[in-house]
């Protein structure tokens, strides 16, 4: 089995497309990260100002003074600290933008003018312990990984399409059946397509991870999300969790997210004996939920965010209640995941067996 396992690796990973689609998403991979840091833009209130790495050096810096638990007292000398200098000409100082902490600080204690609007920190966060650094870069990364899983799991379609569909009627499998059966030969292609799909995620997964740790430090992991600047707030996730769980959550469903595409990519794979078709129906089935009219607050959205789609886009399934005992929504995608990628590549198997000699 072993030998079929690899023999069918090879073949997975020669294919032309597969190699394109490869390509492709190591290239964006590589400019959403450095497009992103090139474009950090930061001003310390003191004359200091750049982009790019000289931005994230002052963002950093700055993170640095205020770095630990946030108390009332660190709130009130940011907003000394970064009191406007100059007329806002009627803008809300809450839309300021100087830098990272400024925003942050800004954005949930600032009146309209830049002053302190009396507010502590058990007002804002309730009983929740804040842990403060530098995590804009880190939340940046995250936002950025959001668009290459979605990329990730049409490059697994790309690459699983041909793995039953472009056998049909093939001498190689004809030959293979007859040595090794038809079971076997079915299992081992549906087991290359599932190690196929873990190996790129894993590559995508350390090529988005290890130039972030390089660029922004690995400080901020520690920190919450919740202190972070005003373009995270809306829309985000609503837990006190800090920068490195955050990565681990969405990891983790980067891979579970990679599995269910592969199951169904296999599945429409056994049933179509043409790729392109294959191709079409797979990427049909996974993006759909998304265009359905359900909103997240919903009680069916519990049920349709379990779907692959949603663990690319990882912050909807974060951002919903938690469950008992303190437990993220989002651990229930990990069954869900087994479940499809198990019942999906035991159907393809049991399809193209039965059809493999035919």
């Amino acid at each position: 089995m072993r030998r079929l396992i690899l023999f069918e690796l090879r073949k997975i990973f020669s294919g032309r497309l597969t190699r394109i689609s490869l390509v492709l998403l190591f290239l964006i991979s590589v400019f959403l990260c450095f497009s992103d840091y090139q474009n950090k833009y930061a001003f310390d209130g003191k004359g200091l100002e750049g982009t790019g790495k000289t931005a994230v050096e002052i963002d950093r810096e700055i993170a640095a003074k205020y770095e630990g638990m946030l108390t009332d007292e660190k709130v009130r000398e940011m907003m000394e600290d970064f009191a406007p200098k100059s007329d806002l000409r009627g803008m809300n100082a809450i839309y300021l933008y100087h830098n990272a902490m400024q925003s942050a600080v800004f954005a949930r204690f600032s009146d309209i003018d830049g002053n302190w609007n009396g507010l502590s920190v058990s007002d804002v966060f309730g009983g929740e312990e804040i842990r403060i650094g530098y995590i804009d870069g880190w939340l940046s990364a995250s936002g950025n990984m959001v668009k290459i899983f979605l990329v990730l799991s049409l490059a697994i379609i790309v690459m699983d399409a041909p793995v039953f569909s472009g056998e049909y009627g093939g001498v190689d499998q004809i030959i293979l059946a007859g040595r090794y059966g038809r079971t076997k030969c079915a299992a081992a292609k549906a087991g290359a397509g599932m190690i196929a799909a873990f190996i790129v995620t894993l590559s995508v997964v350390i090529l988005n991870f290890l130039p972030a740790l390089l660029l922004y430090g690995g400080g901020g992991l520690e920190c919450s999300i919740l202190f972070a600047p005003l373009t995270y707030i809306e829309g985000y996730i609503p837990f006190n969790i800090t920068c490195g769980t955050l990565l681990k959550y969405q990891f983790l469903l980067a891979f579970t997210g990679a599995m269910g595409v592969a199951g169904i990519t296999l599945l429409f794979s056994a049933v179509s004996k043409n790729e392109a078709a294959a191709v079409a129906a797979s990427a049909a089935v996974y993006f759909f939920p998304v265009i359905l009219p359900v909103p997240e607050g919903s009680l069916l959205f519990r049920y349709i965010g379990l779907l692959p789609v949603y663990h690319a886009q990882f912050v909807s399934l974060m951002s919903v209640e938690r469950m008992g005992g303190g437990i993220l929504y989002a651990v229930w995608a990990v069954p869900a995941a087994f479940f499809l990628a198990g019942a999906c590549t035991f159907a393809s198997r049991r399809i193209f067996g039965k059809h493999e000699v035919s």
